[in-house]
């Protein structure tokens, strides 16, 4: 047939490249999977002395970096007005903890970050680091009653602890 061969032409090296392509795919070792960890920022900044401070949320997302995790960071919308008396959007947060933007969200004025927080959890698969239980939240979120998923944590003697029963990437 005369329309064959220009199509084997074309195909055989098509085949070739897909079957390198494979195989080079197949041999390159499995890329370890993200642990994602939502932190309940409007809640940590205070874990320190009572009064907000960004360092407290950036101590717990190096800490949790330092473990392997991916954090997440989510804030009520007036923690700019707390942190240093004016609104400070995403980027202007995501800077100060050293994140990129897309994982620092400042909820809507008038509306609960709690939701933000648990949806964010649920979505990506993570824990929460918070000392709110989310009571409010339990019927609609029921996996913050399974051990482990929300993560206690504060500051004993100075020190930084969090509650995390195992590490994220060994």
């Amino acid at each position: 047939m005369p329309g064959w061969q220009d199509l084997t032409l074309l195909g055989v090296p098509c085949v070739i490249a897909s079957a390198i392509l494979l195989l080079r795919a197949l041999a390159q070792p499995k890329r370890a999977q993200k642990k994602w960890i939502i932190v309940d920022g409007s809640n940590v900044m205070h874990w320190k002395s009572g009064e907000p401070s960004i360092k407290v949320v950036r101590e717990v997302v190096d800490e949790l970096r330092d473990r392997g995790y991916t954090p997440g960071v989510v804030f009520d919308a007036n923690a700019g007005y707390l942190l240093i008396g004016r609104y400070q959007h995403d980027k202007a947060l995501s800077r100060q903890l050293d994140l990129p933007v897309d994982r620092v969200m400042v909820v809507p004025k008038g509306t609960p970050a709690d939701p933000y927080i648990l949806q964010s959890a649920r979505d990506y698969g993570g824990q929460v680091v918070s000392r709110d239980r989310f009571r409010d939240w339990a019927d609609a979120y029921p996996e913050i009653a399974e051990p482990g998923h929300l993560v206690k944590g504060g500051y004993q003697k100075g020190k930084l602890w969090l509650d995390l029963k195992n590490e994220a990437l060994v």
